[in-house]
């Protein structure tokens, strides 16, 4: 059973049977629809080789910090990752857009040569004779312009506008029943529905004068595509007269010379295309540069924030702990991504002149790779003429993602490793296994609302540390947080003044158990005689600590 804080105070029963989810039922018994996430507090639970684990990891160190950050920090995060998704959005389009233009750019590049041969025709005179084939395939790429893309567009729109019409459903009289302003809704409701039955009429008569043009249109479309006929079939006797060259007939001359000019006309009018691509590229380079530079912006105002959250978290260290962070440092990242892009030739040996870089970004390496091999080599960077051929190859999509690529902050940790006197601090790296747990059972132990539960959190650490240390501070906090530890030193609950002690035993089935008799506080006998003899060094050790400690 547990009393809900976040529930102000209710208190619920929470029960599960092995394979079945959690039954949770208020005081009354009544089943709740709540899930226990939704009614118990966070809580931490760290096992006995997590904190250590927690040590090695800078990335783990972050998120343990990330509870101390206030709403601001996160509201940065936030906009940091809508900005990111924007900029992917942005990068699938542009790739698209430069993907199309180089498929219409290799249409036009067969232009030239279309030309050329047409020239070869009219030196032996089929111009004259065929000239108004030019002309019918012009007017067969206008027909075909009519009805796939102005008609059929048009009659989209009014579809789209159909679907879009405002829809009152959501503010129906039962919605709108015992709402304290419901007579002002039902008359929003009202000019809505107004609005959207004046629309009807003006779409349907819309749509009726649309069928009704569209009707002329499609019959002088068989008028105009009849005509086109006739013209064919005339062309087929002129195709007959004409003189026979280079063992072609003069039908097969006049049938090649057809479709080659067919061939011209459906590539012209793609120079549009072209044309319409750069505009869409260029808008697109232009937003994408704005989002580059929000993101930058962002970036720098998430630091900013983080490193005034240290300090404060500094001050409540009490130079026991200093924490500093070393902005966007880690580009494990960037390496991690040029090797899954398989260049040729670039290993990971080749890639560490970026950790060495001082001025090194994602969106500045990306643009070196755009200006080519020579940018990349002049820019200071100790990058070998392999390695920078091999960038400038890459697929362009690959280098506008390399511009999103986030690089994690490192946090640095330095430990007061003095029990008296004055501070000698010393880099986690360089402490020892005991004492990087111990630096991180600093923060675990920070305020924080949340109950902390531990498995044994002494494997880590040595008992100087413990007794000068950690129940120092379990004795403070545990006024405001609850503290769960599965321990075998007796010194952590005895020296931290636990409000509970429970021994386990071996029963006669060798299962675990716990006797009621050996639960409770430090003051209860049977509990205080099985702690003297748990703790190292026996009762005598006991009665040195208590001496030494005030109990």
């Amino acid at each position: 059973m547990v009393r809900s804080s976040k529930m102000n105070g209710g208190k619920y029963t929470i029960s599960r049977r092995y394979g079945e989810s959690a039954s949770i039922k208020d005081k009354d018994g009544t089943v709740s629809s709540f899930t226990p996430r939704e009614i118990l507090p966070e809580i931490e639970l760290y096992g006995q080789n997590e904190i250590y684990e927690i040590a090695q990891d800078g990335q783990s160190q972050k998120k343990l910090l990330g509870r101390f950050l206030d709403s601001e920090h996160e509201a940065f995060e936030n906009k940091i990752k809508e900005t990111l998704a924007a900029l992917k959005e942005n990068r699938i389009k542009l790739y698209k857009a430069i993907e199309s233009r180089a498929s219409v750019e290799d249409e036009m590049n067969k232009l030239p040569k279309l030309q050329e041969r047409v020239e070869q025709f009219k030196s032996i005179g089929v111009e004259d004779k065929l000239k108004i084939i030019p002309l019918l395939e012009t007017e067969k790429r206008l027909k075909q312009r009519i009805k796939d893309e102005e008609l059929n567009r048009l009659e989209q729109a009014f579809g789209q506008i159909k679907d879009v019409l405002p829809d009152t459903i959501f503010l129906s009289d039962k919605t709108l029943e015992n709402l304290p302003h419901a007579e002002v809704l039902r008359k929003i409701k009202n000019e809505l529905d107004q609005l959207k039955s004046e629309i009807e009429v003006i779409l349907n008569q819309l749509q009726g004068s649309f069928a009704r043009r569209r009707q002329v249109i499609d019959n002088l479309n068989v008028e105009l595509q009849k005509l086109i006929k006739n013209e064919e079939d005339k062309l087929e006797k002129t195709f007959k007269d004409l003189p026979a060259c280079e063992g072609k007939s003069g039908r097969e001359i006049g049938v090649e010379y057809q479709q080659l000019l067919q061939a011209i006309e459906k590539i012209k009018p793609k120079q549009i295309t072209i044309q319409n691509q750069q505009s869409l590229m260029d808008e697109l380079r232009k937003k994408r540069s704005s989002l580059l530079s929000e993101l930058s912006k962002y970036r720098s105002e998430r630091t900013a924030k983080f490193e005034s959250s240290l300090k404060k978290l500094n001050k409540k260290l009490n130079d026991k702990l200093k924490l500093t962070v070393n902005p966007e440092a880690n580009r494990q990242p960037v390496i991690d991504f040029l090797l899954a892009c398989n260049l040729e030739g670039v290993a990971s040996g080749r890639l560490q002149w970026i950790n060495s870089v001082d001025d090194f970004s994602p969106g500045k390496f990306a643009e070196l790779i755009m200006q080519g091999p020579e940018a990349l080599q002049t820019a200071g960077w100790s990058i070998t003429p392999t390695v920078a051929g091999a960038l400038v190859k890459m697929n362009s999509s690959k280098i506008l993602e390399l511009q999103e690529i986030e690089l994690p902050d490192i946090i640095e940790i330095v430990l007061n490793i003095a029990h008296t006197g004055n501070a000698r601090y010393r880099p986690i790296g360089k402490l020892s296994t005991g004492q990087q747990c111990t630096a991180i059972l600093h923060l675990l132990l920070l305020q924080n609302k949340d109950p902390l539960i531990m498995d044994q959190p002494e494997d880590n650490l040595d008992n100087a540390f413990i007794a000068d240390r950690i129940v120092v501070e379990l004795r403070d906090a545990k006024i405001n947080r609850q503290f769960i530890f599965a321990t075998h030193n007796a010194n952590i609950p005895v020296f931290g003044d636990a409000e509970w002690i429970g021994v386990f035993e071996v029963g006669n089935d060798g299962q675990g158990i716990m006797p009621v008799e050996t639960q409770g506080a430090i003051d209860v006998e049977m509990v205080r005689e099985k702690a003297a003899n748990i703790l190292e060094g026996g009762r005598a050790a006991f009665n040195q600590r208590k001496l030494k400690y005030g109990y």
